[in-house]
């Protein structure tokens, strides 16, 4: 159990990849925050995280793009369990526009939630957690190659790789480690929903499609011991589509 008595946040958590790392983690021991936008989501998700195996889960409704929020998530925390071990950001959002298109209410939207959603809770996990915590951030293979039509998403993971970058050098001396993750096409709605997939401009092989419990793994690896000697690493986890792209 390798996260027996310890507490982790997921971002994003009411589905796709969040709730799948909230699935991993609870069966390993940890007790389970599910930070979502979405009341409803949370009450759908949250028996299922509890039936696999979470001690103890709280559901903490969170906009990632409005800071008091997120400290609101981690107050709630911090007096629900006293403690804070795990880091999750998860919670993304993806738009599909021309670049021409874009507007810069377009690309502060995407960021706020990509990028400062993910520096947000850094922030406030850099200030309450003890030595040996672990922040996992969720990027994208986008932030190596991209598409068209989804510019300010992919610009945004390529940014949350710097930001791993950035607080794994100041959170080693605190005895924090940071690390990312780069999935590539995984079996969700925002998958299934991209326009260009729709039209067929990008065609997915089923074969280089994984499964969010493949994504919620590494991060389960990343977060825990196993991975005590990795610090600042991007992991991608998209089956090797990377390389024939």
């Amino acid at each position: 159990m390798r996260f027996q008595d310890k507490v982790a946040i997921i971002t994003g958590g009411a589905s796709g990849i969040g709730l799948a790392v909230a699935k991993r983690l609870a069966s390993e021991g940890a007790r389970i925050v599910l930070a979502d936008l979405n009341q409803d989501n949370l009450n759908k998700a949250l028996p299922d995280v509890r039936s696999a195996g979470a001690p103890d889960i709280w559901g903490s409704v969170c906009n990632v793009a409005i800071e008091a929020q997120v400290e609101a998530t981690v107050s709630g925390t911090l007096t629900r369990f006293g403690r804070l071990d795990v880091v999750v950001n998860n919670a993304g959002l993806m738009q599909f526009k021309p670049l021409e298109e874009l507007t810069g209410e377009d690309w502060l939207r995407i960021l706020n939630v990509d990028l400062l959603g993910a520096f947000y809770f850094t922030k406030q996990a850099f200030l309450h957690m003890k030595p040996g915590g672990t922040i996992v951030n969720v990027a994208s293979i986008h932030a190596i190659e991209t598409e068209p039509l989804v510019a300010p998403y992919a610009a945004a993971k390529a940014a949350v790789l710097s930001l791993t970058r950035s607080s794994a050098l100041e959170g080693k001396p605190k005895g924090l480690r940071i690390n990312a993750v780069l999935p590539g096409a995984v079996d969700t709605p925002m998958l299934w929903d991209n326009p260009n997939v729709k039209s067929g401009a990008e065609t997915i092989d089923r074969a280089d499609v994984g499964k969010p419990e493949d994504v919620a793994a590494t991060i389960a690896y990343l977060a825990s011991e196993d991975a005590a000697f990795v610090q600042g690493s991007s992991v991608r986890v998209d089956g090797g589509r990377l390389d024939r792209l």
